[in-house]
């Protein structure tokens, strides 16, 4: 397995971690937000596109939203040039 291939996961702490070694906070998109909080979860990079459309919220709450649709977190620590890799993406668990 090559350092730039995906990984996936569904654990917290492992989610957590990579997001915060690339100073990444856990958020969700503002205009989808409801009564019961959720939305589309996001992890917001400071200095990159979610400036003014994202809301911070803690860890517990995208976790518990993560968890109540079932969702996978597929991310990349290393680019194929060997930078730090910011890239994820939300997935549907396999079954």
């Amino acid at each position: 397995m090559s350092e730039s291939s995906s990984q996936t996961t569904t654990d917290l702490k492992t989610i957590q971690t990579w997001a915060e070694e690339r100073g990444g906070k856990p958020s969700r998109v503002k205009s989808t937000a409801d009564d019961e909080g959720g939305g589309v979860l996001r992890i917001d990079f400071p200095g990159y596109s979610g400036e003014g459309s994202l809301e911070e919220i803690s860890w517990e709450e995208w976790y518990e939203t993560f968890n109540d649709r079932e969702l996978a977190f597929l991310y990349q620590d290393h680019t194929a040039g060997g930078k730090e890799s910011r890239f994820f993406k939300l997935i549907k668990r396999e079954t």
